[in-house]
């Protein structure tokens, strides 16, 4: 028989030489991944990365961006894996300031799916899209074996165009900038924990799941300078401050009673051991922008979302949380993936 020590654990900094659920956790075994193996193979290792490519074309820059989505159950409350696929993408695109221009989806249906449950993710996904203003022009379909595929994997890509004179990424990051959330943080997380019926508890929350290009154009218009986007999915926002602030070279202080968390999220965090802080969001981001602005970035976001909220600043060289008690400590990334297939 087995001892525990023989099974890997999905939060071991050691991999053992094979792919771990902690590696799709957007936390530390994720960043390891990426930039030790993944980025190093296709030879494109070094760069600074972000949610979308950006692509220099005739009429201006394109945006390109990729992902896929593994989400268990397939619908869940706010959602199902259609619209996270479309919506994703779009806000993928959003991040480095660009309007969708088309999208591709590809499907990997394992047999037995109901017919029924296909169509209407489908038909999600074609509302989603509708919503968005984009259209879906191309696409994939491939069947795996029964056991093989959890019901439904899908692949989302998508094109679009960013504005004159837009260059949002974590190079345009200032020390003194202050750094803001769109919303509360972590409902798409618990959303889909509590549809699980067998980790015992039940919510009402709904997933965050929406489109975000709307807000970022709002911002832009406003003549609102963004430095930095980041959409806050996989190892929510200390994964996401963790990487705009190692790219920059900089770091960041976080006040922890500035940041959103809805009630029913805490408790559910609480329950369950998790840090709000690493759940993941499919409808909110963080931004970094001059301290000046900070004020109307949130009078503009709060229109949408009255949650939204100025959490902290740039500077020093660490990513830090400071708490109620004026304490401050390092803000972890996740270490692993103890509850996968969220996105």
């Amino acid at each position: 028989m087995a001892t525990p020590l023989e099974f890997p654990c999905p939060i071991s900094p050691d991999d053992g030489g094979v792919v771990l659920l902690g590696h799709g956790g957007g936390g530390l075994l994720s960043q390891r991944l990426l930039e030790q193996l993944i980025l190093p193979a296709l030879g494109s290792a070094g760069g600074v990365l972000l949610d979308a490519a950006t692509l220099p074309a005739e009429a201006g820059e394109l945006a390109f961006s990729t992902d896929g989505h593994v989400v268990r159950p397939l619908e869940f409350p706010g959602g199902d894996i259609g619209s996270m696929a479309v919506i994703g993408t779009v806000n993928d695109l959003a991040m480095v300031g660009a309007m969708p221009l088309a999208l591709s989806l590809g499907l990997i249906l394992e047999e037995g799916l109901p017919l029924d449950t296909l169509r209407r993710v489908l038909r999600s996904a074609a509302a989603a899209a509708r919503r968005c203003g984009v259209s879906i022009v191309t696409g994939d379909t491939k069947v795996v074996e029964r056991g093989k595929a959890d019901g439904l994997f899908m692949t989302s890509a998508g094109v679009g165009r960013i504005p004159a004179g837009v260059a949002i990424g974590p190079t345009s990051i200032r020390p003194g900038d202050a750094i803001l959330v769109s919303g509360d943080l972590g409902r798409h997380g618990v959303a889909i924990l509590a549809a699980r019926e067998e980790l015992g508890f039940s919510s009402s929350l709904e997933s965050d799941l929406a489109p975000l290009h709307a807000s970022i154009q709002a911002l832009l218009a406003a003549g609102l300078e963004l430095h930095a986007l980041r959409d806050l999915t996989r190892g929510g926002l200390a994964a996401a401050l963790h990487e705009l602030c190692r790219d920059a070279g900089l770091g960041a202080l976080v006040q922890e009673p500035l940041v959103p968390i809805h009630g029913a999220v805490a408790a559910a965090c609480e329950l369950l051991g998790l840090d709000p802080l690493t759940m993941a969001s499919e409808g909110r981001f963080v931004l970094m922008l001059p301290a000046a602005q900070a004020q109307e970035a949130l009078r503009l976001l709060s229109r949408e979302q009255p949650s939204a909220a100025i959490i902290g600043r740039i500077g020093g060289e660490a990513v830090r949380l400071e708490t109620s008690l004026g304490v401050c400590r390092p803000l972890e990334l996740g270490r692993g993936e103890l509850l996968p297939r969220i996105c």
